[in-house]
């Protein structure tokens, strides 16, 4: 005998858990989208998916594309007539935009090492009872969070300190959040006291703990606030702005500000590529450069992705 859908429908409404179907009851927004809900719904996500992947596209294409076939079609295309790699050849053959992305790469990789651990160890402290100091230390944290010191009193503390035009004034001022130090200290907290514990009764100290015990639980959560650090040491903008007035130590940012933002012509003396000959067509420079500052952060993306999610709803649930 065959099932009809409609008693198909009754049946998986009546196997359906009684405390699931008073849920959906109480709260039509549970119930199971109708075909115009469904539609509408295709439609938005479709639009949020053209909206983000034509851009991106056409940006890619646009740093591929040929100078005569970009002078053509007016200097953006959404498909290359041919695949040309000379504009990366181009922009990484040495000059200003090779020494920014070095600059942006060292400071990002050094400034995710040093913020991590400090902001691990003094989330490992504070996460500690009785540890000497931990409550005033976090009443700071806390107000840190409420209150801003403001850009002057930040300025003239780096320029006391001798940080001007120096790689440490892009690193030094933002080496600790005090959001990711609540966030890591939550998950530290988390952890059994009896588990350490043992491992004191064993004979183990602190550093030994935090490093064998405890750094290894918290791979999830260390790997989110690695990304966010990481994140925003690629990005920085601002600190390089007003602490490096070195053009020649401007980091990545900086140089798409200068020669995509304000549209400054990219000369063949910028790129050290003078002996190169003709330079590919500005859009195509352009668009190259926007996609090496991209494309790191989108590497590195998916092998963290796996523990984004896990990691910040562990320190929102604990916090």
């Amino acid at each position: 005998m065959t099932v009809t859908e409609p008693a198909r429908v009754e049946a998986a409404v009546v196997s359906e858990p009684p405390a699931q179907r008073d849920r959906r009851r109480r709260n039509p927004t549970l119930s199971r989208p109708g075909v115009p809900e469904s539609v509408l719904k295709v439609v938005v996500l479709g639009f949020a998916v053209l909206a983000v992947v034509v851009p991106f596209l056409g940006i890619l294409s646009t740093s591929l594309s040929s100078k005569e076939h970009l002078d053509a079609k007016g200097g953006f295309v959404l498909w290359p007539d041919a695949v040309s790699l000379d504009a990366y050849r181009t922009v990484l053959s040495g000059g200003v935009v090779s020494k920014a992305l070095l600059v942006s790469v060292g400071v990002t990789l050094i400034g995710t090492v040093l913020s991590l651990l400090v902001t691990a160890m003094l989330a490992y402290g504070l996460s500690r009872p009785g540890s000497f100091g931990s409550r005033p230390a976090l009443l700071i944290v806390l107000f840190s969070l409420l209150f801003s010191p403001g850009l002057l009193p930040v300025y003239l503390t780096v320029r006391g300190f001798g940080l001007i035009d120096t790689y440490a004034a892009l690193i030094l001022p933002g080496l600790v959040g005090g959001f990711n130090v609540i966030v890591l200290r939550s998950f530290f907290v988390s952890i059994p006291a009896e588990l350490l514990e043992s491992a004191r009764i064993d004979g183990a100290g602190e550093w030994q703990i935090f490093t064998r015990i405890v750094t290894p639980l918290s791979k999830a959560v260390l790997a989110v606030i690695g990304l966010f650090y990481g994140v925003g040491y690629w990005n920085a903008f601002f600190n390089a702005l007003i602490y490096l007035n070195d053009q020649g130590r401007w980091p990545l940012p900086l140089v798409l500000r200068t020669y995509v933002i304000n549209n400054t012509q990219i000369s063949a003396g910028d790129l050290a590529a003078s002996g190169a000959g003709a330079l590919p067509a500005q859009p195509a420079l352009q668009m190259a450069m926007l996609l090496i500052a991209v494309v790191p952060i989108l590497i590195v993306y998916p092998f963290l992705q796996r523990h984004f999610t896990k990691g910040v709803i562990t320190g929102a649930v604990k916090g």
